[in-house]
């Protein structure tokens, strides 16, 4: 027969499983001091410093750089999209949407982060670094570069290709379009059909070309700004 001993062991275990499970519900309220911790809130007063503002002023000659989904900071839509935008970006085989001033804008300011010290202002691979003896990359005026595929130069910025480091890690697929429209642009730059721009600007390019040159202005053939170095 059971005892009445083996009949309150189950009864007993039942509530020493509810007292465990009190105790452990009493430690949300204080889980929660992350949540609810004393913090500076941006654009609001503070008396922490001199000021009396809350938001600092960034230091001179930094870029303002962020990583990851923003699903932390709103509802979740933004950081959703963002991603979604990434993977379009990323299965893109051409420029995955038309070139607009802000993203050769943006494509500037990467530019100038990650590639001009290489590169170069002008794209001909005399940069900085390259002065200081690391190998010389290719200019972005050679004719074969010119005449790669976007996804060629979006390729190269991700995944590195000789002594080029990949960027994959730190530049996002959106922003790495972004570049390849500015590379193209300064491809343009040195090689544009003077015959394709408006009259009023094709006359001024002939001009500039023309002193350039060293030369009066129509008095040389300049019918391609891709002549001239």
């Amino acid at each position: 027969m059971r005892t009445k001993a083996a009949i309150r062991l189950p009864a007993r275990a039942v509530a020493l499983a509810c007292l465990l499970a009190l105790a452990l519900g009493g430690c949300e309220r204080a889980a929660q001091n992350m949540y609810d911790q004393p913090r500076g809130k941006p654009y609001r007063a503070s008396t922490l410093f001199p000021d009396g503002a809350m938001s600092r002023t960034p230091p001179a000659g930094t870029q303002a750089f962020a990583r990851g989904s923003q699903a932390d900071t709103t509802s979740g839509r933004e950081g959703t999209e963002d991603v979604a935008r990434d993977a379009r970006a990323l299965a893109a085989t051409a420029m995955p949407e038309p070139v607009t001033p802000a993203m050769l804008k943006q494509g500037q300011t990467l530019y100038g982060v990650y590639c001009l010290p290489c590169h170069s202002p002008a794209g001909d691979g005399d940069g900085r670094i390259v002065e200081r003896g690391f190998p010389a990359p290719p200019s972005y005026h050679d004719d074969r570069l010119r005449n790669v595929p976007d996804r060629h130069i979006f390729d190269v910025i991700g995944k590195g290709y000789g002594v080029m480091a990949p960027y994959g890690n730190r530049i996002r697929p959106q922003d790495r379009w972004a570049i390849v429209a500015f590379v193209r642009a300064l491809q343009l730059s040195q090689h544009a059909d003077v015959e394709k721009l408006p009259p009023d600007v094709r006359a001024q390019a002939r001009a500039a070309l023309a002193s350039t040159a060293g030369a009066a202005p129509g008095t040389s053939d300049l019918g391609n700004a891709g002549s001239r170095p």
